[in-house]
């Protein structure tokens, strides 16, 4: 299983960890990760911002009046515009995109709440899957009509992500069935948690619970018996008269046969016991479907994090809280690098070069690796750390210098004063 960029632990825990660290100067660490969690936040509510301009056009959720209402050309624009924001923002939150194979691999795979679905990628004009934290679950199953239990093992998904737009209503005019639970052409967003891998298809907006072959095999048979026995107890001896009528009537047979007052009302009871069966057998189909379709909504009520502008409004915190971590943690080790290796000892960072230890840093490999190495002996937790997105983060905001593939970080006083300066200079008069 391949490792998550995702940082399992609280920014506020990893902001302690990191002071834990630079212990020497916990003072001035406290007051540098406040400063630089404040300005990472004010550039995701820029972001923000974006985002809910961008939506606003197409949002199914909307209870304001637009000033000068939107054309189709607009909506297009602006839904193309969202689409890249938001999967920018999904990279930024540490989620991967889930491929085509997986959601194919999931359609074919028997649902682990044993719920059929059928979907139709026809209705969507683009369909897009992210996911975020993949381990591997247990969970127990009945078989044989619950009299034995078996013990399942899993893929499962922490978070999932969907993005969906719609084709226009065009289509579905064309299509002949006008859809009533969307809009043609709408963008739906939604967030869910702890989704097995194998039933990514009950998030689809569209999908239809059909009957497993399993359980159309059961109806079937106890139709097949029930009305087999229904005909030849009740109507047994009524269809052998009226066939005798029939071939009579029609040349077949010469012997004249009579048909009774009392044989004809022993047909039509016949005939409404067996039309009731009939009704008890549609009944009782259409109770197992509904059956299903509870299992369906009680599942996705309980996985169902957010939808629509709520979505990006958790994300963004999301995204805010990894960029946060991420550089906190390669800021604090580039520095407690560049301490240990002034004071001649590279015990904390063992993976630096004789040129690296010359410069007081790191470069991203060794950072990279120091950090993953750190959080697997330390904390038993095995990542895929970003470093490359750290640094960049770190190298625009000037708080670390790079010199040929080394990088330096600058002390802790330079980097509060650096970012007190933005802030300082943050809105400059006109």
């Amino acid at each position: 299983m391949p490792l998550e960029r995702f940082i399992p632990f609280r920014k506020r825990d990893v902001a302690n960890l990191c002071e834990g660290l630079l212990s020497y100067d916990s003072a001035g660490f406290h007051t540098f990760s406040k400063l630089l969690v404040s300005r990472i936040h004010y550039q995701y509510h820029e972001q923000l911002e974006a985002l809910k301009d961008s939506y606003s056009h197409f949002d199914p959720n909307k209870d304001t009046r637009d000033l000068q209402p939107s054309n189709e050309r607009v909506r297009k624009q602006n839904q193309k515009t969202f689409a890249k924001e938001f999967a920018s923002l999904l990279n930024a939150a540490n989620f991967e995109k889930v491929t085509d194979n997986d959601l194919e691999a999931a359609l074919n795979e028997e649902s682990l709440f044993k719920v059929r679905l059928a979907v139709s990628f026809d209705d969507f004009e683009n369909v897009v899957f992210y996911r975020r934290g993949e381990s591997i679950k247990t969970e127990t199953v009945r078989t044989f009509f619950g009299l034995r239990k078996k013990q399942v093992s899993f893929t499962n998904y922490d978070k999932v992500a969907v993005y969906i737009t719609f084709k226009d209503e065009a289509y579905f005019k064309d299509k002949g069935q006008p859809p009533v639970t969307f809009k043609p052409g709408s963008t739906i967003v939604k967030l869910f948690q702890n989704v097995p891998k194998a039933d990514l298809e009950m998030l689809f907006p569209n999908s239809e619970v059909k009957m497993r072959p399993l359980d159309k095999l059961i109806i079937s048979a106890s139709a097949a018996i029930g009305g087999t026995v229904v005909l030849v107890t009740k109507l047994g001896a009524s269809l052998l008269l009226m066939a005798s009528f029939l071939a009579f009537w029609l040349g077949f047979k010469n012997e004249e046969v009579e048909l009774t007052k009392q044989s004809l009302i022993t047909f039509g009871i016949g005939m409404g016991v067996f039309g009731s069966f009939i009704f008890k057998e549609w009944t009782k189909f259409k109770n197992r479907k509904i059956r299903f379709m509870k299992a369906l909504s009680d599942n996705l009520y309980f996985k169902n994090l957010d939808n629509n502008a709520g979505v990006f409004h958790t994300l963004i915190d999301a995204a805010e809280e990894e960029d946060c971590k991420e550089a906190l943690l390669a800021y604090t080790f580039l520095l407690k690098c560049s301490r240990v290796s002034g004071e001649g000892s590279a015990a904390f960072c063992k993976m630096q070069s004789d040129s690296e230890i010359a410069a007081g840093g790191m470069t991203l490999a060794n950072l990279d690796s120091a950090i993953e190495t750190y959080f697997l002996e330390e904390l038993n937790c095995a990542l895929d750390f970003d470093v490359t997105d750290a640094i960049e983060k770190l190298v625009a905001m000037q708080l670390v210098e790079q010199n040929g593939d080394v990088f330096v970080a600058r002390t802790l006083k330079d980097a509060v004063k650096i970012l007190d300066d933005y802030w300082d200079n943050i809105y400059q008069p006109v």
